[in-house]
């Protein structure tokens, strides 16, 4: 029987993002979003049930029982972790991995905008990181977190559902309580936070109305906030943290959002066809005051021309974004389309693009045959 830490040693080798493990079927990984089967036999119902039980143990397990769901992280013996997820399909169980780099990578290394890294020298308020699962959110946040860890001394305290990377203390004093192992829900663990003395608190998912009531309380008690939603813009991100509440609050909360909220990160994956790997397309928005007037006023369909306008400032959309790495050669012409918020004007704007290229090209020709 193959041991889970044999084909997650595999998948390490082949530089897989993930695994996934379904009963009747060989593992299968993902690389560079593309699925390939893996080199093992068909995994049995009681062959998942070892494996889930090697990772979590005897009481762990009762939980996923009951539930029929369990997040948790593993690791193999040369230190490579994993984010995990088992859960029931059609009465059996089914596992996900996900790889977590050893390294936390860079600003830089991820091609993430300059002003991502600015966003680590703030004082106070909350930032958002959001995007759809496996965007990256999780990198982009323990990097910038990583930022501060090596520049600022502060303590800081991430609440995890699971803990992704082990983050070291080096200038700063780091704690991370796992969910569901270190505290029960994020509710609880934000109702106790703030009596532990943080300067920066990192809450891995803004998921409910408590998470999210707690959370921005914690921003608005002076402290820096950094959280996720999985929203695909920041318009949408704003609207999905209104919509939680009450129809009687919203207003409320409105005002407390455009008091506290600072910037909203929005990424996307895709991957590079100039060398293996992938890249984020991000849009940012900065909270300025004419941010913050269309927040507190609902007059939330203003704020997509605001980020279009304000490029100077360091804010972006997506499509520029986009437009940008394709620029580069980093991500592929008809992914870049068919990924934007606006297709045919995409489609517009890169034909330009090569148009102008294209003058560039004639004209540096004809000064060359000139001299």
């Amino acid at each position: 029987m193959t041991e889970v830490k044999t084909i997650l040693a595999e998948a390490i080798a082949k530089g897989a993002s993930d695994v996934h493990i379904n009963v009747g079927m060989p593992p299968i990984l993902r690389k560079n979003t593309e699925l390939m089967n893996m080199d093992f036999p068909p995994v049995s119902t009681e062959h998942a049930k070892e494996m889930v039980l090697a990772m979590v143990g005897p009481d762990r397990f009762k939980t996923l029982e009951d539930k029929r769901d369990l997040d948790f992280s593993t690791t193999v013996d040369d230190g490579h972790r994993f984010r995990v997820n088992a859960h029931y399909q059609r009465d059996t169980i089914a596992i996900s991995f996900r790889v977590i780099p050893n390294q936390i990578p860079s600003i830089d290394d991820l091609n993430l905008p300059d002003i991502v890294k600015e966003l680590t020298d703030l004082p106070r308020g909350l930032v958002l990181v959001t995007g759809h699962t496996g965007s990256g959110k999780s990198t982009t946040l323990a990097s910038m977190i990583g930022v501060i860890n090596n520049k600022y001394r502060k303590r800081i305290i991430t609440l995890e559902d699971p803990v992704e990377y082990a983050l070291e203390n080096n200038v700063s004093m780091i704690e991370q309580r796992e969910i569901g192992f270190d505290c029960p829900q994020f509710a609880s663990g934000l109702r106790h936070v703030l009596r532990q003395d943080p300067d920066i608190i990192m809450v891995g998912e803004m998921r409910d109305l408590e998470t999210t009531g707690s959370t921005i309380t914690g921003a608005e008690t002076g402290h820096l906030v950094f959280s996720t939603l999985h929203t695909i813009n920041a318009p949408q991100t704003i609207e999905r943290i209104i919509d939680i509440y009450p129809s009687d609050q919203q207003s409320q909360i409105r005002t407390m959002l455009a008091n506290t909220l600072q910037a909203v990160i929005s990424q996307t994956l895709f991957r590079r066809v100039d060398v293996p790997g992938m890249v984020p397309c991000t849009e940012i928005l900065l909270c300025t005051s004419a941010v913050r007037n269309c927040i507190r006023e609902n007059r939330i369909y203003e704020i997509a021309n605001i980020i279009e306008t304000s490029r100077r400032l360091g804010m972006q959309s997506m499509d520029k974004s986009i437009l940008e790495m394709c620029s580069k050669g980093y991500i592929d012409r008809e992914e870049a389309v068919a990924k934007s918020t606006n297709p045919a004007k995409m489609e517009k704007m890169l034909k330009q693009q090569m148009e102008r290229f294209e003058v560039d090209q004639s004209q540096e020709l004809v000064t060359a045959e000139q001299k």
